[in-house]
């Protein structure tokens, strides 16, 4: 009986280790090219991490700085999704910003003092809401794409992929600097 329970035990741990590795794979979104479905598998993952991180956060969380030349939670998260829209429409649609576009979304697109002070006040869904609106944006668009179109350039040594890759890149940036101002949120 006691073989029989290590084996057991060993079973669990193995089928345990194989399902939290599987877990850590990137496979292309289905409707997507192969190249352009991996960048979206990851502009996803990254995506629902930081929203994880903020989901719940109130008021004054959302808005808390930590010292003058800090960022609140609220301002990364639209800065994200003032990076990707201006990426979106500027490689997806081909096209600059419209005043309303950069008014609505694009505020957040360099911080500093100014934006600092217009980005308060408002629930941590209001910009989670304004990045699921550009994240569905931005996947319609890429389906439209392929990887031909991924790999060209737009000029001399910058291609889609890596403005794409950069708005990846971008978002774990930011959300390690998220993590890093809820680890310093009053208690």
């Amino acid at each position: 009986m006691n073989t029989l329970k290590k084996t057991t035990a060993l079973l669990m741990v193995c089928c345990s280790l194989s399902l939290a590795h599987a877990q850590y794979e990137i496979k292309p979104s289905a409707d997507y090219t192969p190249h352009i479905g991996v960048l979206v598998s990851m502009l996803e993952d990254l995506k629902g991490r930081i929203t994880e991180q903020v989901k719940d956060l109130d008021q004054s969380q959302t808005d808390f700085l930590y010292d003058e030349d800090a960022n609140s939670i609220g301002s990364l998260v639209m800065h994200l999704v003032s990076t990707e829209a201006y990426y979106q429409i500027e490689t997806l649609e081909g096209r600059p910003w419209t005043d309303a576009e950069q008014k609505r979304l694009g505020v957040a697109g360099g911080l500093n003092d100014e934006t600092k002070k217009l980005l308060r006040g408002k629930p941590i869904q209001h910009y989670l809401d304004l990045w699921d609106e550009v994240r569905q944006k931005t996947l319609a668009g890429l389906k439209t794409k392929d990887d031909a179109w991924f790999a060209s350039n737009i000029e001399e040594g910058i291609n889609y992929h890596w403005v794409w890759f950069h708005v990846m890149e971008h978002s774990a940036n930011h959300m390690g600097q998220i993590g890093t101002i809820k680890n310093r949120l009053p208690k």
